[in-house]
């Protein structure tokens, strides 16, 4: 299946509920982890202490933040799919995403100084591992 190619919104409408296209898989390797952590100051040992990971982890190896999950997917969406005619494309939110089963929610709101609206707000959601 190749790129799909949108023209215009009427074109995008007509494939509303239908798949838009699988793209190549991504590997998520140790040193792309590092350097999200390192992006994010995210360095929490199950993501960054391949050692430990191995012994205490019950994965028995590190595991990707879900946020460097999140943030692949533009590279993957370019695979999929070409929209033309816009004159840009921005991010304006998601809804019911998931990584697992959350324990605590947390409300959450980025402010930008001197600006009326947030830049961010949303409920985060964490599952936490007990000792």
């Amino acid at each position: 299946m190749g790129k799909l190619v949108i023209n215009s919104y009427d074109e995008f409408a007509a494939h509303l509920g239908q798949e838009l296209g699988v793209s190549d898989w991504l590997q998520i390797d140790q040193d792309r982890i590092n350097l999200f952590a390192d992006a994010t100051l995210d360095h929490q040992w199950i993501h960054v202490d391949v050692e430990r990971a191995k012994k205490e982890s019950q994965y028995h190896s590190t595991i990707a933040h879900g946020y460097l999950t999140l943030s692949v997917l533009p590279y993957l969406w370019n695979q999929i799919i070409e929209v033309n005619n816009i004159k840009m494309l921005v991010n304006y939110g998601m809804d019911k995403m998931r990584f697992g089963q959350p324990v605590v929610e947390i409300d959450f709101k980025i402010e930008i100084e001197g600006q009326r609206k947030p830049a961010l707000e949303g409920i985060a959601s964490f599952l936490y591992y007990f000792i």
